[in-house]
């Protein structure tokens, strides 16, 4: 996406152990990224934080902004910027009008969502899905795709719903909390057990045998498998495969609500070669029917973006010429129903930041 839009927008991503603050302009950063701590335990430092990143960014900025945009994690009432008790910044306890204070603060509009939402509208308007559709037009194929669900592999398992360019944030500001779907490999708890950097790091530690202390990060649990770094490789690849089947699982359940394709940032979508052959056999499985018979998991044909030959496949589909019938016309079928799981080529923050910035474009002009 293309903004001749001159307006600067000032930008924020609000993790549990960094602050990430930015400008952007036409599309593009206008400033280094600046980092302070959040000091997430203490309210009044936070908020102090949070001003003192933005008037930094202000004062390097040519121009006066236009808005304040940014990700902070929910559960919160985001369309009147009020953060709500969040797990990760304990800080934050009985509602906090964080937007409105920063409005009156620096005098002009604020808008926050989170960062699931903002990653999946950055890579829904500069990222996989425009690539994508102009691959299919390339192709010659009529499909077009209009969902995204896009997914942040990392700290917790983000979850952000685009359709048709709006993103979707439900009634109570608490649409695409994937986080919250079921396990499937432990049916007692959710998904992010297994799909965060601590569940990964606990499942490691159970299957080697090794003190949860003694654990590395998922990047040096990767390096096991890959057998680039010394440690129980079995139990490292024994532990992608069951990420990789959760993930499969969560998926399946999204794409059939959402009908969309699928995009992976985070710093754990680095491990895709390792968890993606289960994720994709989890999303092409099958249901046992009382019958004896069997269901396949999804109707439509879940494609590999990351193997060249797969999305071949998908960008060809199955299309042909079938009569309008009563008439002499014809008319374009592609009759295969499909969707596709990729990684993003972006930065996971600079995506956020785009989407923060696009969002912002967007209220602004409405």
């Amino acid at each position: 996406m293309e903004s001749k839009d001159p307006s600067i927008v000032m930008t924020l991503d609000a993790g549990g152990t960094n602050f990430i603050f930015s400008a952007i302009q036409e599309n593009k950063p206008i400033i280094e990224p600046i980092r302070l701590e959040p000091n997430s335990h203490d309210l009044a430092k936070c908020l102090e934080s949070i001003t003192s990143g933005f008037e930094l960014v202000k004062k390097a900025l040519p121009t006066t902004p236009a808005a304040i945009s940014f990700a902070f994690p929910g559960p919160a009432d985001y369309p009147r910027g009020i953060i709500g008790d969040l797990p990760n910044l304990s800080a934050f306890r009985g509602g906090v009008a964080l937007g409105p204070m920063l409005e009156h603060h620096f005098n002009i509009p604020v808008y926050i969502n989170n960062d699931g939402n903002l990653f999946t509208y950055g890579e829904a308007l500069s990222g996989l899905l425009p690539e994508l559709n102009d691959s299919l037009k390339k192709a010659n194929n009529l499909k077009r795709f209009k969902n995204l669900i896009g997914i942040t592999l990392g700290t917790g398992f983000g979850v952000g719903l685009v359709s048709n360019n709006q993103i979707i944030t439900g009634d109570n500001s608490n649409g695409g909390e994937g986080w919250l779907l079921r396990d499937f490999i432990n049916a007692d708890s959710y998904v992010e057990e297994h799909l965060s950097r601590e569940g990964i790091r606990r499942s490691y530690a159970l299957k080697a045998g090794t003190p949860l202390e003694k654990v590395g990060m998922p990047a040096d649990i990767y390096h096991i498998a890959k057998r680039k770094a010394p440690g129980n490789q079995e139990a490292a690849m024994a532990t992608f495969n069951d990420f990789g089947t959760v993930l499969g699982e969560a998926l399946a359940t999204l794409v059939a609500i959402i009908d969309g394709v699928v995009v992976l940032g985070g710093g754990v979508s680095a491990a895709f070669d390792l968890f993606a052959p289960a994720m994709f056999q989890q999303m092409q499985s099958k249901f046992q029917l009382a019958d004896g018979n069997t269901a396949v998991r999804l109707p439509q044909q879940v494609f590999n973006l990351e193997d060249p030959e797969q999305k071949q496949k998908l960008l060809e589909g199955n299309q042909k010429e079938i009569a309008i019938p009563n008439t002499d016309k014809k008319i374009t079928y592609d009759s295969m129903l499909r969707t596709g799981v990729g990684v993003s080529k972006n930065d996971t923050a600079a995506m956020i930041a785009l989407g923060a910035y696009a969002y912002a474009l967007k209220k602004l002009h409405t």
